[in-house]
C-alpha cells in the first residue's frame, strides 16, 4: 500500500477544494473573535446549538483591500458589524492551504442578515417586557422636584461624557450638581455585564441618589446592541430610582430608551434636560413667591379699605348716636314741666283723698253719724263684759256726755 506524505495530501485535499468551489458561496455564521492586522481582519467564525455547544468552527479573514470595498458600499460602514456574539451572513470563497489548512476568504458580507437578526431579537425582548410589566414601571416613579444627586454610568472613553459633564457644571444659572460615576464598556461584548454590574451598585446606595443617567456618545446602530439585551433592560427597568438615557443615537431608539423615565437623544440633551428641570422649580417657587406677595399686599389693601370703610361708619354712626341722643333729651326736657305738673296734681288729688279719709274717720265725725263711745275710768270700753254690775260708765255723744251705772 502506497504510503502518502502530509503535504501530499493536503495538496490532494487544496486541489479538491479549488475543483469544487469554484465559485463563492454564503454562509451564515457567528463571529467568535475579531482580529486586525496591517488593514487586515481575521475572523474567528463558528456555529453553536442552542444548547451553546460549538458544532462547527472555521477561521476567515478579509483581506485590507476588499474591506476597503465592502466598507464604502455600507453607509454605516463594516466595522460596526464585526463585533463579537454577531451572526452574519458572509460571501465566502473556502481556500486551503498544505501549510496552513482551512481559510475561509470574505469577498462580500450582507448587512441587513444581521439587522435582521437583531431586529427580531429586539422585537423578543420587547414583547417579554411588555408581558412583565416593565415598560412603564421606571416611568412610574416621579422625579424629584430639584434633581442634585446624580448615579452616571458611562465609558470613560465615551465621546458624550464630556459634554455631558461640560454643559452639566457649566450651566448659566448656578446651579451645582453632585455626580458620582460608575465605569462601563457602552459598547462590545463587555458592555451588558458591566452595565448591569453598574447599576445593582447604584441600586445599593439608592438614598444617596436622586436619579440614574446612562450616557455614551454617538456612533452606528450596532453600537446600541448592548442597550437591546433584556437582562440589561430589565434591570433598569426595575431600577428604584428614574433612568435617563442619553446614547447618542437621533435616529433608532433602543430598547433601553423604551424602559427608561426619560430618553433623551444626547448626553448634552440630557445635562440640559437636568438643568431646565431645576429652573422649572425655580420659576415655580419665584412665582409662588410673587403670588403670595401679591396676595399678601391684596389682603392688606382690603383691610386697609374695610379699616377705612369702618371708621367712617364708626364717626357717622358716632354723629348720628349723638344727635340721636341729643334729641331724645331735648324730647325729655321738654316732658319734665308737664310730667311734673300731671305728677303734683295726681299726688294733690290722692293727698285731698286721703286727707277727706281721715276726716270721715275723726271720732268727732264718727259721733256726729250718731255712733258713741263709752268709756270706764277714761278708756274707751270695747266688750260689754268689761263692765261690772255696779261700775260707774261715761257714753260721750256728738252733743255732751251721759253718766250711767251697770246694773
Amino acid at each position: 500500500m502506497h504510503t502518502h506524505s502530509l503535504f501530499e495530501l493536503n495538496e490532494h485535499i487544496r486541489r479538491i477544494m479549488a475543483l469544487n468551489f469554484q465559485q463563492p458561496l454564503w454562509i451564515v455564521a457567528e463571529l467568535a473573535q475579531v482580529g486586525e492586522s496591517r488593514g487586515h481582519r481575521y475572523l474567528d467564525l463558528v456555529q453553536k446549538e442552542t444548547t451553546g455547544e460549538i458544532i462547527a468552527q472555521a477561521q476567515a479573514a478579509i483581506w485590507a483591500s476588499e474591506f476597503r470595498q465592502i466598507n464604502a458600499r455600507m453607509p454605516q460602514g463594516l466595522l460596526p458589524l464585526l463585533q463579537e456574539g454577531l451572526e452574519l451572513r458572509m460571501q465566502v470563497r473556502p481556500e486551503f492551504h498544505e501549510r496552513y489548512g482551512l481559510k475561509l476568504h470574505i469577498t462580500d458580507i450582507d448587512p441587513a442578515h444581521t439587522f435582521g437578526q437583531l431586529d427580531l431579537l429586539r422585537r423578543k425582548t420587547i414583547q417579554t417586557l411588555q408581558e412583565e410589566g416593565l415598560l412603564q414601571q421606571n416611568r412610574s416613579i416621579a422625579l424629584p422636584l430639584v434633581i442634585q444627586r446624580i448615579a452616571v454610568i458611562s465609558s470613560e472613553t465615551a465621546a458624550g461624557l464630556q459634554d455631558f459633564r461640560e454643559h452639566l457644571h457649566g450651566n448659566n444659572f448656578g446651579y451645582t450638581f453632585d455626580c458620582q460615576y460608575f465605569t462601563a464598556a457602552v459598547q462590545g461584548k463587555n458592555a451588558e455585564v458591566e452595565l448591569i454590574a453598574a447599576l445593582e451598585q447604584i441600586a445599593l446606595r439608592r438614598a444617596d441618589f436622586d436619579i440614574v443617567v446612562m450616557v455614551r456618545g454617538g456612533g452606528a446602530r450596532l453600537d446600541l446592541m448592548a442597550f437591546d439585551a433584556l437582562d440589561l433592560c430589565r434591570k433598569a427597568a426595575q431600577m428604584p430610582l428614574p433612568v435617563l438615557t442619553g446614547i447618542g443615537h437621533d435616529v433608532d431608539e433602543s430598547v433601553m430608551d423604551m424602559v427608561a423615565h426619560t430618553s433623551l437623544k444626547t448626553p448634552t440633551a440630557v445635562a440640559d434636560f437636568l438643568v431646565q428641570h431645576n429652573l422649572f422649580f425655580e420659576g415655580e417657587v419665584l412665582e409662588a413667591v410673587q403670588t403670595l406677595e401679591q396676595i399678601t399686599l391684596n389682603v392688606l389693601k382690603y383691610a386697609q379699605l374695610e379699616l377705612d370703610r369702618m371708621e367712617t361708619t364708626l364717626q357717622f354712626s358716632a354723629r348720628e348716636r349723638t344727635l340721636q341722643c341729643l334729641y331724645d333729651l331735648d324730647m325729655v326736657l321738654q316732658k319734665i314741666p308737664l310730667l311734673t305738673r300731671n305728677l303734683l296734681s295726681r299726688h294733690h288729688q290722692l293727698l285731698e283723698q286721703n286727707l277727706a279719709l281721715c276726716q270721715n274717720l275723726h271720732p268727732d265725725q264718727v259721733l256726729r253719724r250718731g255712733y258713741s263711745i263709752t268709756r270706764k275710768n277714761g278708756r274707751a270700753l270695747l266688750l260689754a263684759e268689761d263692765a261690772s254690775p255696779g261700775e260707774m260708765l261715761e257714753t260721750q255723744l256728738a252733743q255732751g256726755t251721759i253718766k250711767s251705772r251697770v246694773e
